[in-house]
């Protein structure tokens, strides 16, 4: 057949930063649901991206490397350290649910562990996931519940197997289990049987019921059986709702004079609760078709950046739960709160359409989350700051809202980020790639990486993307099939990039990208095919108007930060564990230290910044890649800027040896101008990420 095409481009997605006013154009007509991967059906609200069957992507490049070091590190040998997850006297073991350890952290840790199995297709890791699902299985009771018998508030707590759902369902995707979807029908009919007073009512299960129904939506997509819708609403009508504008006062009496008025929209101010928790509104919004539903999620995003996200990196400042006056960059956020909102915005991309998760994704995943651990991945932080310049085992509180170690590298703190951090790589790459209703491909999120996914009449096509982004502006895809197929290729725009470009085997098109939008490429595509998509970086600058007045500075995706030379002291974990930390008998401390990280070199720094042309006296300097394969640390990162600053005396570490809060911008300081130079967040440990701007 003769090789012809056709480019269309849609305004599928305006992509707006406003997230409380995005909107999805319906521009382009797309079946319902796509023929081959299980997206909502009927009655469901359509699917606007599937999710494809875990496996069936293969990352490369430094998001390989990461997941390789994941397995060699924390996540891959949490089995031998973690207390939690010793196999003697362990509930998620034992047929009756009962065992000393049995509640969130055997699930939080396979989670990732499981997916990371598969997506490397470890023999060694998988067997050791399947240990732990056999024995899930064998727990069910007949009533249909399975797993360990724990208590939230006196009545039944149903949080630990809504995680486990998830090991499951990535389990059956890679193998094909059908025992699981027997179990999952069981266990969900016994939700079904419990008394409405009886469910969803302790803190965290009320909080984060999201992941129970979005199991319930994931099942009735593969059964059909009708029950489970009347579970959803069961499931929405128990749980905490996250419906701002029905909100009702958190606290009350003499206690309310102590927070605004605004403290009353969300239910809850866990920094964890709500990157996880935002998202249930929009995914009960599949079973509504109530678009006030999705708005509320929009609101929830949007009301805790607005009193505490006023920072770079797309993240807030809460430290374990956010404080009222408590909103400089120095204020940290949980890795457990870095990984959920992630997932939250993966969840978020597939039930709205709405490209602007995907930039967000990309913001976290690149700027905030690499910095919570260390390169070797085998320890991590529980609070990490876009403003961080001293990483100890000191307690900073009531700087930050916790007493203890808080800021240590270390490898058993705490109990929830040591096993929960394991899912946020493994779900990134699974999400690189998303199927659409019409039969087609999604590059949803850019990273090197190969799909092999079913197209058109059920052709499978490989695709093979080759790039250094976000380092770099060139995305290559190259296509290989058995026969022409005819299937729609969607690349998104981000928003951040303006004047776009794509190439179709050497030719370019003579058309205006929109950014935050898609291209659509729709036509015959044969084996050998090549695709090139420029994304054309440029730096920008941010103004946080409502944090005294501190810019950031942007390229492309990447925002920068302080190159602060990092002096790290090697100290003995146990030692410096917070105070909930479990490690088994026996474990060689040697083998996992931990680390504080102290400054080499002067942070105290604001910028000058030219009042007519802030960016002009900037200089970016691309270095080669490194041979390591892995751009997150200060000797490997490929792009540097130059920028002329001016130190400020004053600003120096607090009472508390925390950085010292912002002061209101534009500041007066007498010392010269002198050139600095920044790096992007993701390999900055120590780091100025919002800067003072010097009068």
């Amino acid at each position: 057949m003769k090789n012809f095409f056709l480019v269309l481009i849609c305004l599928l997605l305006t992509g707006s930063f406003a997230v409380s006013n995005a909107q999805t154009d319906q521009s382009r007509e797309i079946r319902a649901e796509n023929s081959y991967y299980a997206g909502n059906r009927t009655p469901l609200e359509s699917s606007k991206y599937i999710k494809l069957p875990v496996g069936s992507i293969e990352p490369g490049g430094w998001l390989k490397v990461y997941l390789e070091k994941q397995r060699d590190g924390l996540t891959g040998q949490l089995g031998n350290i973690s207390a939690w997850l010793q196999k003697t006297d362990n509930a998620w073991l034992s047929k009756e649910g009962s065992g000393k350890w049995g509640w969130e952290e055997v699930p939080y840790w396979l989670k990732g562990f499981g997916d990371l199995a598969y997506i490397l297709r470890d023999e060694k890791m998988i067997a050791e996931a399947r240990v732990w699902i056999e024995a899930v299985l064998s727990s069910q009771r007949e009533n249909g519940d399975f797993g360990p018998h724990s208590l939230d508030q006196t009545k039944q707590d149903f949080w630990p197997n809504m995680i486990m759902l998830y090991c499951l369902q990535s389990y059956y995707e890679f193998s094909g289990d059908k025992r699981i979807i027997s179990f999952m029908g069981r266990y969900f009919k016994y939700q079904l049987s419990v008394p409405d007073e009886d469910f969803l009512k302790g803190y965290w299960q009320g909080l984060r019921s999201g992941d129970n129904l979005y199991s319930v939506i994931w099942l009735y997509n593969r059964t059909g059986e009708r029950s489970l819708l009347d579970l959803g609403e069961k499931i929405h009508r128990c749980g905490n709702s996250w419906k701002t504008r029905s909100t009702e006062l958190v606290v009350t009496g003499e206690e309310r004079k102590k927070y605004p008025v605004w403290w009353s929209l969300l239910p809850d101010w866990h920094n964890v609760n709500i990157a996880q928790g935002f998202r249930e509104p929009a995914i009960y919004f599949q079973l509504s078709h109530n678009p006030d539903d999705v708005q509320a999620s929009y609101e929830v995003f949007d009301i805790i950046r607005e009193h505490f996200g006023q920072v770079p990196g797309g993240m807030y400042g809460a430290d374990e739960n956010a404080r009222p006056g408590y909103d400089d960059p120095r204020q940290g956020i949980e890795t457990c709160g870095i990984v959920e909102q992630m997932n939250s915005n993966e969840n978020m991309l597939c039930i709205t359409g709405d490209n602007m998760w995907a930039d967000h994704t990309e913001n976290v995943a690149f700027n905030t989350y690499p910095t919570a651990t260390m390169p070797d991945f085998k320890s991590l932080r529980y609070l990490t700051s876009p403003n961080m310049v001293l990483c100890d085992d000191q307690n900073h509180a009531p700087g930050i809202g916790n007493a203890g170690p808080f800021l240590m590298m270390n490898p058993f703190s705490s109990r929830c980020c040591q096993h929960n951090h394991a899912q946020g790589w493994p779900y990134f790459a699974e999400n690189l790639w998303l199927a659409t209703p019409d039969n087609g491909v999604f590059a949803a999120l850019y990273c090197e990486s190969t799909v092999k996914v079913k197209v058109g009449t059920g052709t499978i096509v490989e695709i093979t993307e080759n790039t250094h982004y976000p380092f770099d502006s060139i995305i290559r895809f190259s296509l290989k099939m058995d026969r022409p197929t005819d299937f729609p290729l969607y690349l998104r725009i981000p928003q951040w990039c303006k004047g776009a470009k794509v190439k179709l085997n050497g030719k370019s098109f003579d058309y205006k990208a929109v950014a935050g939008k898609n291209i659509i490429i729709s036509r015959i595509w044969q084996s050998g095919d090549q695709v090139e998509l420029f994304l054309p970086m440029q730096t920008s600058l941010t103004t946080w108007t409502k944090n005294h007045n501190a810019v950031s500075i942007n390229y492309g995706p990447l925002t920068f930060s302080l190159k602060i030379k990092e002096n790290y002291v090697r100290t003995g974990s146990i030692k410096t564990a917070i105070r909930d930390s479990k490690w088994q008998e026996g474990v060689d401390q040697e083998k996992w230290p931990s680390w504080e990280i102290h400054p080499g070199s002067d942070w105290n720094y604001g910028l000058v910044l030219d009042s007519k042309k802030p960016l002009k006296s900037l200089k970016i300097t691309h270095l080669p890649w490194p041979k390591s394969d892995f751009p997150f640390t200060q000797e490997d990162v490929p792009i540097s800027m130059e920028v002329k600053a001016r130190q400020i005396p004053e600003w120096t570490l607090d009472q508390y040896k925390l950085c010292g809060v912002l002061m209101d911008s534009p500041v007066t300081s007498g010392n010269p101008d002198v050139k600095v130079e920044l790096i992007p967040m993701g390999a900055a440990r120590l780091r100025i990420s919002a800067f003072p701007v010097i009068k």
